[in-house]
Parts: structure tokens; C-alpha cells; sequence
């Protein structure tokens, strides 16, 4: 079976190998976020963790198409996405789950921020949006898992 790539046209705005390294940090974040997430939705056990294994999927689901949202945006700027993944720790209990997807969460929202400064400063509007959406996101998945965290 031939794969062919299909020549890129030239994106409208020009970045750098910087930002196009941010963003690729940002996937290979939303691809292990959305593992260590799906793995804990199947493993989570007890009365409380059952309650919330739902939220573990939805939250998978939802890393994933961050992770497609941002590589789509870096082929148009005639990046690369990765294939490599941010380290995917999953935990032993429901309060080990809560406590790593708070600290996978915080380290997106550092990133995003990162990202937004920099796209506006290379003039990237549309990257600095598009972003900032995708934090708005995720802070709303670090205050579901901090609040759950409250109940366990």
C-alpha cells in the first residue's frame, strides 16, 4: 500500500520553529491526557469511582479532539504533529487518578498560556484563539477533577 503526503500550500501566516514545538508539546499533552484518562475510566473501581467513570471518558474524548484541533493547525502551518507522547501516569486508586489529571491539567494550562504569548507575539491570531478556547477547556477539566478530588 503506497501513502502519499500531499504538498502542503503555504500557510497566510509564518511562525516559528518555536511555536510549531509548542504546539507539537501541546499534542503529544492532549494524546497522553486522553490515554491516562480512557485507562482510568476502565480501571476505576468502587461505589465513588463508578459515580464518576463517565467523567473519565467524556474527558478522554475531549483531550483527543483538543490533540486533532492542534495537529490540524500545525499542518496548515507546515508543521509536523508528533507521535510522541507527554508521560501518561495513570494511578492506583481514584484519589491517585484526581491528583495526576490535576498536574496533567496544570501542565497544559501552563503550556496554553505559553503558546497564546507566543502566537500573538508572532502575529498568529488565528493559533492565539484557537488556543485560548482549548484553555478555557481545560480549566473547566482542572476544576471538575480539583472538585472531585474534594469528595474523595
Amino acid at each position: 500500500m503506497e501513502v502519499r503526503i500531499m504538498a502542503q500550500r503555504e500557510p497566510v501566516v509564518k511562525v516559528s520553529d518555536q511555536l510549531k514545538g509548542m504546539l507539537n508539546d501541546a499534542i503529544a499533552i492532549e494524546i497522553a491526557a486522553s490515554v491516562q484518562y480512557m485507562w482510568q475510566y476502565v480501571q476505576v473501581i468502587g461505589t465513588k469511582g463508578r459515580a464518576v467513570a463517565g467523567k473519565f471518558k467524556e474527558t478522554a474524548i475531549a483531550e483527543m479532539k483538543q490533540a486533532e484541533k492542534i495537529a490540524e493547525r500545525l499542518w496548515y502551518l507546515n508543521g509536523v504533529p508528533t507521535t510522541q507522547l507527554a508521560p501518561i501516569k495513570v494511578g492506583e486508586n481514584l484519589k491517585e487518578f484526581l491528583e495526576l489529571d490535576t498536574k496533567m491539567e496544570e501542565e497544559g494550562i501552563r503550556l496554553y498560556k505559553k503558546i497564546i504569548d507566543q502566537a500573538q507575539t508572532e502575529g498568529d491570531v488565528t493559533t492565539a484563539f484557537m488556543v485560548k478556547e482549548i484553555l478555557e477547556v481545560e480549566e473547566e477539566h482542572h476544576d471538575l477533577f480539583t472538585t472531585m478530588l474534594e469528595e474523595v
